[in-house]
Order: structure tokens, then C-alpha cells, then sequence
């Protein structure tokens, strides 16, 4: 049985992992745009911080689903 207290536990636990998440989309943005203004930049890092930038996109979506029901 989930009490209202630890209901609220559970939505602020959510909240905050949400907001770590949507932080650390926004450093990769930065990390993908701070590496493409070399000149000589890797395109191997570029596309392994795009796919974590993307991994961490869709488990923004799958909360924003769960949110939904």
C-alpha cells in the first residue's frame, strides 16, 4: 500500500532524477558544441557524446510517458 507520504517521496525522487537528467543533456549539448569549434575535432567523440546525449533524451521521454498514466 503506498501511503500519500511516500507517494510524495517517490514524486520528488522522480523530480529531481528528471532534473539530473535534463542537466546532463544540456553538458553534453555543450560537450558536442565545445568539441565540433576545433577545427581538427574527433568525429568518433562527437558521435559517442550525440548517441549518450540521445540515450538520455529518451529516458526523459519514457518519464514524460509514465507521467501521462
Amino acid at each position: 500500500m503506498v501511503t500519500s507520504t511516500m507517494s510524495k517521496e517517490l514524486s520528488m525522487t522522480t523530480e529531481g532524477h528528471i532534473a539530473a537528467l535534463e542537466r546532463r543533456h544540456q553538458e553534453l549539448d555543450r560537450q558536442i558544441q565545445a568539441e565540433m569549434q576545433n577545427r581538427q575535432y574527433d568525429d568518433l567523440m562527437v558521435s559517442a557524446l550525440k548517441r549518450k546525449k540521445l540515450e538520455v533524451k529518451d529516458e526523459l521521454a519514457r518519464f514524460n510517458i509514465a507521467d501521462r498514466h
